[in-house]
């Protein structure tokens, strides 16, 4: 009789290695044993002999006192190399580029990861008034209008279980109640298009369209403008904009693996 497939096993060690970088990454700040230790639930025995094999290794970097630490240079290696690799960020840099040119604004790449978006590019606002971001920094789906952009491809039932209940709340704007977000996802599905207004950082509003490179879509394009700034002719450029140049790429599917 064929034998049933053994259980699958995570290897402790690595997932502690794993939980570490991962909790160093999320929150970018020097940190000491003992925190890290509380955090991660780990014993300071065994997390300090991980962070030093990691430390030698350049992924953690320790501080003149070697008691406190954060990512290490090496980590930027793997970040790069995942971009590097990825033909979909390649393919949009044009994209970028030119609705960058086209509205001063900051323009943003992002890829739907589970509850989270994460940023992959940007192109920086002209203005000195700007919206704060990062590449890799990751920003919760329902807050924002790249979320909500690549929610809206998905049934009400399958949007349920992606999200983490309750929905943190980041503004007095952010929605979390679930009608209110399923009416607010119905509303991107008849537009075509996501709006944020001010629900991930207050002053600011963000357009959004899914890129039509698979489907469901897992990457979008947005752009971010203060809410200064925003004129109701602005807003009618700006995705009159998204909708040639997003939209559009629908023929570039087939140059693209999925």
């Amino acid at each position: 009789m064929p034998t049933a497939p053994e259980e699958f096993q995570p290897v402790k060690s690595a997932g502690r290695t794993l939980d570490l970088l991962e909790l160093l990454a999320d929150q970018p700040r020097s940190w000491a044993l003992g925190d890290l230790a509380r955090a991660l639930g780990i014993p300071k025995s065994s997390l300090h002999g991980l962070l030093r094999t990691l430390t030698s290794r350049g992924w953690v970097q320790a501080d003149d006192t070697g008691t406190r630490f954060r990512l290490g240079l090496r980590a930027l290696r793997v970040g790069a190399a995942y971009l590097d690799g990825d033909d979909r960020v390649g393919l949009l840099g044009g994209v970028l580029d030119e609705l960058s040119r086209r509205f001063g604004e900051a323009v943003h790449l992002g890829r739907l990861d589970g509850d989270q978006v994460v940023y992959l590019a940007k192109r920086e606002s002209v203005h000195r008034l700007r919206l704060y971001s990062a590449i890799g920094r990751r920003l919760p789906a329902h807050a924002t209008a790249l979320g909500k952009a690549l929610l809206a491809g998905h049934p009400e039932h399958i949007v349920d279980t992606m999200l983490t209940w309750p929905l943190p709340r980041l503004t007095p704007h952010t929605v979390c109640d679930r009608d209110a977000l399923h009416a607010a996802l119905a509303d991107v599905r008849t537009d075509g298009h996501a709006v944020d207004r001010e629900e991930n950082a207050e002053g600011i509003v963000c357009f959004a369209m899914a890129v039509p490179l698979s489907s469901p879509a897992v990457d979008a394009v947005s752009i971010s403008v203060p809410v200064s700034r925003l004129r109701p002719e602005n807003e009618a450029s700006i995705v009159a904009a998204l909708r040639e140049m997003v939209g559009g790429l629908t023929q570039a599917r087939s140059m693209v693996v999925a």
